[in-house]
């Protein structure tokens, strides 16, 4: 599978849910979240993007998992208590911000863009979307398997 193909397949998959969910799509609603102490908090205005869950090698090792996060407009996030969060380089083009008081990891952010992550258990309930795709599955863990029928992506 080409990086094209999986694309498309994400993106086919994304609409899929967009078309599902409750929420309108040119909602007003508001999702807030924060870490585990709560000393940072985030708003999110406008309607969440689906979620994919990523399976590769930094995502498990930061979370303790696989990492499922949102992607959204860096203009539609405002952020309480932005001192409490470290920031880390975990490659040339990615940082991974966390709480320094209670070690929550909270945003993935893709350096040079308008967008960034954010972990979807960070947000309060309900959410309103669902796991639109797992990606890099190449690089899951050995000890626990994926059986749901959401497309995976491999690479």
């Amino acid at each position: 599978m080409d990086r094209e193909e999986k694309i498309t397949i994400l993106k086919n998959a994304k609409q899929k849910v967009l078309n599902s969910l409750t929420t309108p799509r040119n909602s007003k609603a508001t999702y807030k979240g924060s870490c585990l102490c709560k000393a940072v908090q985030f708003q999110v205005q406008g309607r969440l993007v689906p979620p994919d869950a990523c399976h590769c090698t930094n995502c498990r090792k930061q979370s303790g998992h696989f990492f499922v996060s949102t992607d959204i407009l860096r203009s539609a996030l405002s952020t309480q208590g932005t001192d409490t969060i470290t920031w880390y380089q975990s490659s040339e083009k990615v940082k991974r911000g966390f709480c320094s008081i209670c070690g929550s990891l909270l945003f993935w952010d893709a350096i040079d863009s308008d967008h960034m992550g954010i972990a979807m258990g960070a947000f309060d309930l309900p959410t309103h979307t669902k796991i639109v795709a797992h990606i890099f599955t190449d690089y899951q863990g050995d000890y626990y398997e994926i059986n749901d029928d959401i497309p995976k992506i491999p690479d």
